[in-house]
């Protein structure tokens, strides 16, 4: 452990990156950014979606390699040049992505121990390394039985295996890249958790986070980037009680470069007549016979109306969406979809969009995007017919009507070109949410809209679903974020085990409200 110290006395960081600057063809990813980060503490990464945190992670990791960027890069005082993510992990730093770098189909102790497992003779000793991995588990709080396929562990514990995996690497420095965006609330409490352990423990930890709530909670220090820049690295100050010192309102000023002085949009438009109604929609699981993920729901929508649908992790809310849209989830049992009164034939995702509704799906990387194709093709996909005739595509109409789209929902790119892979998180969301625009739905269902997004984006993404609102289109919005429910819609739906447990108009809702009614099953009053 360094003992070494800066020329005024203080402990020289373990971390040093200076001037740190990195392009690609035609974007300045990085420009100039610094960033130090002291032994035992927490430090948190934050900016916009495109600010460069993902970027600069990966030089200092060693995926963009010594070369291919300028600036230092230092170490307990001394300069390293990393060449891969090899020598990156022999000083101690490991870095856990978003997307899990875990193999499904190979059990806890061979990815906790992969190319390091035990062995006698040049032979792996299964019981040894088994042994390992518990000691391992046992540090992260997680127990399982090392022979235990991945795959079969939810994506919480995937997490938590992830961390063993690094602290094999007897890692001094961990990176964790939205560590929490797919957990539940008591998964991400435990993983935080888990943080501040390994902090007493000596370890430093960046974290890279968009949801401020959990960057207070264990942070020692923020740093913000903006445009490939350092703004500013703030300290965090802690009461007695342990709460952060920290203004939450300086920190998105820092993030945007201007003040959000509200955090959700107000209204605009009048809410209209009833538009649809849902009545007695029953799924079942599409594998498990009788097992019902959809029980009875019933539900309507005005025109300009924005409906929330609140719900712990499995109460049903993605199934019941999905299945609406053209029955894309589960095994349909009854019930009826209407507009105006009139049944709807929904019974496939053609027949749904023909009817006018569009579904942004929770996963947009694997659901709602190409990710390889451009932004002008993922925006069309969905309505071909709109820019064809008699079935002959008009290239030079789906390029205007891409461009069109990509202005409306403000899309950041060189042009419609552009790979959507090489977009940041909340560009790719606002390419889903263009795709489906480009249909003309009259319903719009958004399922977690603003998923691993950042706080500036989230706003733009709020804009976005008050126009549409506003121009008569009816919304329903799921959401695992109660402050956005209750900030963004004018009714919310409470559902638990596969049930709409009741609804409340926005004047009347609250937090508890909504989570008395999101615990309650069907026998109780």
């Amino acid at each position: 452990m360094s003992t070494m110290e800066t020329e005024n006395g203080a402990p020289e960081p373990l971390l040093r990156m200076r001037d740190i600057r990195k392009e690609f063809p035609g974007v300045k990813a990085l420009d100039g950014v610094s960033l130090d980060v002291k032994q035992g503490t927490v430090h948190a990464l934050m900016g916009e979606n495109g600010a460069g945190k993902s970027t600069l992670m990966k030089v200092l990791s060693g995926v963009h390699p010594a070369g291919t960027y300028t600036g230092e890069i230092s170490i307990d005082g001394q300069p390293r040049r990393f060449g891969d993510v090899t020598e990156s992990e022999r000083a101690g730093i490991a870095i856990i992505h978003q997307e899990l770098a875990l193999v499904p189909q190979l059990s806890v102790s061979e990815n906790v121990l992969l190319g390091r497992e035990e062995s006698r003779f040049g032979i792996i000793d299964w019981g040894a390394t088994h042994s390992r991995t518990r000691e391992l588990l046992s540090r992260v709080g997680l127990d399982e039985d090392p022979t235990t396929s991945v795959s079969e562990l939810s994506i919480g514990a995937q997490q938590l295996v992830e961390i063993a995996k690094a602290l094999a690497k007897d890692v001094r420095l961990l990176i964790l890249d939205e560590p929490t965006s797919a957990l539940n609330e008591a998964e991400s409490e435990r993983l935080l958790k888990l943080l501040l352990e390994l902090r007493e423990q000596g370890m430093a930890c960046i974290l890279i986070s968009h949801k401020l709530g959990e960057v207070m909670s264990v942070s020692d220090e923020v740093t913000i980037l903006r445009d490939g820049r350092t703004i500013e690295t703030i300290v965090v100050e802690r009461s007695a009680q342990g709460e952060a010192s920290i203004d939450e309102s300086r920190v998105i000023r820092g993030m945007v470069g201007r003040d959000l002085d509200e955090r959700y949009p107000e209204r605009v438009g009048e809410i209209g007549a009833e538009r649809f109604e849902v009545r007695g929609w029953t799924v079942d699981h599409p594998a498990q016979t009788g097992r019902r993920m959809v029980d009875g729901a019933d539900l309507s929508l005005r025109s300009g109306e924005i409906v929330g649908m609140a719900g712990l992790m499995g109460a049903g809310r993605t199934e019941f969406a999905m299945s609406l849209f053209g029955r894309s989830y589960g095994r349909y049992i009854s019930g009826e979809l209407l507009r105006d009164g009139t049944t709807l034939s929904v019974d496939n995702v053609a027949k749904a969009i023909d009817s006018g509704i569009a579904y942004v799906p929770e996963d947009r990387k694997s659901l709602g995007l190409l990710l390889d194709d451009d932004i002008r093709h993922n925006t069309t996909l969905a309505g071909l017919r709109h820019i064809s005739t008699r079935g002959i595509l008009d290239q030079g109409l789906e390029e205007v009507e891409a461009q069109r789209m990509s202005e409306r929902m403000q899309v950041r790119s060189h042009s419609t070109a552009q790979t959507v892979r090489t977009l940041s998180g909340g560009n790719q969301q606002k390419v889903v949410l263009g795709k489906w625009m480009f249909t003309r739905p009259e319903l719009l269902i958004l399922d977690e809209p603003t998923r691993g997004i950042d706080v500036g984006a989230k706003y733009e993404i709020y804009l976005i679903v008050r126009r549409l609102a506003a121009e008569g289109t009816s919304v329903l919005l799921i959401s695992s974020e109660l402050p956005e429910l209750l900030g963004m819609c004018d009714r919310i739906y409470a559902m638990c085990e596969g049930r709409i447990t009741g609804q409340v108009p926005r004047a009347e809702a609250d937090q508890e409200t909504l989570m008395k009614l999101m615990t309650r099953t069907g026998d109780q009053p």
